[in-house]
């Protein structure tokens, strides 16, 4: 069984700066951030991006990944270099980008053509830098379901390609890890919430404890995917997005859930080895 790093999605709280920010993660005991590229790390201000990964040095945690807005196959999200060098200077062995702005239900085959090719070409250019892409895996984009996910990747058919991976709207338990099941060739990390799916209100992630602990137990027992040999760190992060209410106080009570489950799972899987 792997063991899941803990950290944070930046754009949880995007009214907060970086510093704010890494002083609640440092408070939480978690050990990575993925920083956002919208507010806290733009696209293409690589002085900003260094700033940050050394703050995020001196605390003494790492960059999970640097989630960014581009959207694969459309122009106007990029251009792609400037996301590059942002992850290049934040330090960043992964980049999160968007599928296409377009569900699969409506996408031509030319839109889906379109979406590979460039998800080939960013791929090939972040693996120049040793850093990986995963797609966010998102409604609303051609990885709005495990099929579609998995048909995207494998028509890209990229080593350096991967998947983040959430629970999906209004899908089971038994739906849920059936998917992840089906994405672990690329699966790499996780963003962790409790939502109520009726209406969108955000819970606290407790509330979740059945839910979540088959799927952290799940996403611990796969083999990490095979990644390009270019990649310096590979390390699997659970983060936790969508606190409830957008508070401080609740993402610190998430993350010392979120870090229990953690550590009791570790713990069977050490009694179940002795």
């Amino acid at each position: 069984m792997s063991t899941l790093a803990t950290g944070l999605v930046s754009i949880t709280f995007r009214q907060l700066a970086p510093a704010e920010i890494i002083a609640l993660v440092v408070q939480a005991g978690l050990t990575g951030i993925e920083w956002g590229g919208d507010v806290h790390v733009p696209h293409g201000d690589a002085a900003r991006a260094r700033l940050v990964r050394q703050q995020t040095d001196a605390a003494g945690l790492h960059v999970a990944a640097y989630g960014s807005y581009y959207r694969v196959g459309h122009s106007e999200s990029g251009p792609f270099d400037a996301v590059l060098a942002s992850a290049v200077a934040v330090g960043a062995p992964l980049i999160r980008v968007w599928a296409g702005k377009q569900g699969a239900a409506t996408a031509d085959t030319a839109y889906w053509d379109t979406v590979v090719q460039d998800s080939v070409q960013i791929a090939e250019l972040a693996a120049s830098e040793g850093i990986a892409v995963a797609y966010e895996f998102h409604r609303n984009t051609l990885t709005d379901s495990y099929a579609t996910a998995q048909q995207l990747l494998l028509r890209a058919a990229h080593p350096n390609l991967f998947t983040y991976w959430q629970p999906p709207w209004h899908a089971t338990v038994a739906e849920n890890l059936a998917g992840l099941a089906q994405l672990a060739p690329w699966l790499w990390h996780a963003h962790v919430f409790h939502w109520r799916w009726q209406d969108g209100v955000r819970l606290p992630l407790a509330d979740g404890h059945a839910d979540w602990r088959a799927y952290l137990r799940q996403i611990q027992a796969m083999a990490s995917p095979p990644r390009d040999s270019t990649i310096i760190d590979t390390t699997r992060f659970a983060m936790l997005e969508f606190v409830a209410d957008d508070s401080p106080a609740q993402f610190l009570r998430d993350a010392q859930t979120l870090q229990q489950w953690l550590a009791s799972s570790d713990r069977a899987d050490t009694a179940t080895r002795q």
